[in-house]
């Protein structure tokens, strides 16, 4: 009996600017010590912070920020502190780390080095313990020039320094974070549109003068999880469930049709593209070339590497004349079936005719 053709799956079917907003008023020095009070350094600590006068004493031109002490009662952005406090001690529970305050916790790089070396699947050479403050610096150096080797060629951006993480600014490590959860595709639901109010102090001739920012932290999920309009597998998976075991069947046809001619057989389209071997081999056999096998994985091993392949196989895609495929890498790696289920089908569109 001939499987269904998924071909009847065509059947179914900005970013927030930052208003900077003048205070219209001068501070007085008093007056910043009393706003530092409650909001320099320990914005989620329920006690409240002394703040010596020296800590608020600006050179010419000098700037500083701090959250707005009514933003850190804000609850989703006190939701959005907890759901990465858990995520973190949900991936580190083997390491017998327990995070309890993210800026007291991490920034002296100790915790982000476990922390990237779980998500990546790879060891960071920096030395494990380190007291001194150049020490840490050093090893934080190291420990976010790896993050930034990730995150860069995806296109993020990096709202965070070794300075802003070492001195324990909360709104950096938190964009740190949303980063990372979003780019090793963590199973947690960030909250949405999350946005903090950053007060701005900066002394100009001798005198304070404030204002607010409003810093965005989480834009919705569509957006941060990089979706874009709805398709047929979204209609497919919301609203036919039991249609998805025969799409899966045509596209396991689909594909052992060719890999067999390598004597490889697909059963499980959920693991057996995670790695991109089979999608860069199955391209070569599509296109007819060899793909050399300098350029890729054969037998990856971390999650940089199986992106890597999944990206190479992306490329010969578009060398194919296929459109980018809308998943990212890292989806498929991390075995979104959805995202693999959209990359074979638009194979199988283009080459479902080719012997």
């Amino acid at each position: 009996m001939a499987l269904p053709v998924p071909g009847g799956l065509a059947q179914l079917q900005s970013p927030v600017e930052r208003p900077c907003r003048p205070l219209g008023h001068l501070l007085t020095m008093s007056d910043l010590q009393e706003e530092g009070k409650s909001a320099i350094n320990s914005p989620l600590s329920a006690a409240s912070v002394d703040v010596h006068p020296e800590d608020t004493q600006l050179e010419e031109n000098e700037e500083r920020t701090m959250i707005d002490p009514t933003s850190r009662e804000d609850p989703k952005f006190k939701e959005l502190v907890k759901v990465l406090l858990d995520w973190i001690n949900d991936v580190l529970v083997g390491e017998r780390i327990i995070v309890k305050q993210l800026e007291e916790d991490l920034y002296d790089g100790q915790v982000l080095q476990k922390l990237l070396e779980k998500l990546a699947d790879r060891k960071l050479d920096v030395a494990e313990v380190t007291q001194s403050e150049i020490g840490q610096r050093q090893k934080l150096q190291t420990v976010l020039e790896a993050v930034h080797d990730l995150l860069r060629p995806r296109g993020w951006a990096l709202r965070w320094s070794v300075d802003s993480i070492h001195s324990k600014n909360l709104v950096a490590i938190l964009h740190l974070l949303v980063s990372l959860a979003m780019h090793f595709r963590a199973p947690i639901r960030l909250p949405e549109l999350v946005s903090v109010q950053m007060v701005v102090v900066r002394k100009r001739e001798g005198l304070l003068h404030s204002s607010h920012v409003s810093e965005e932290l989480t834009t919705t999920t569509e957006m941060m999880m990089g979706r874009f309009e709805r398709d047929a597998f979204d209609t497919l998976f919301d609203h036919a469930p039991d249609k998805l075991t025969v799409v899966k069947k045509s596209l396991i046809t689909f594909v052992n049709k060719h890999l067999n001619k390598l004597n490889l057989e697909v059963t499980e389209l959920e693991t057996q593209f995670a790695d991109g071997v089979y999608l860069v081999l199955l391209m070569g056999l599509l296109e007819d070339y060899f793909v050399p096998l300098h350029n890729f994985y054969l037998t990856p091993e971390s999650f940089d590497q199986k992106v890597h392949n999944v990206a190479f196989a992306f490329e010969l895609m578009l060398d194919g004349g296929l459109k980018k495929p809308k998943a990212r890498p890292e989806d498929v790696v991390n075995l979104d079936l959805k995202s693999t289920l959209r990359v074979l089908y638009n194979l199988f569109t283009k080459y479902k005719n080719v012997e």
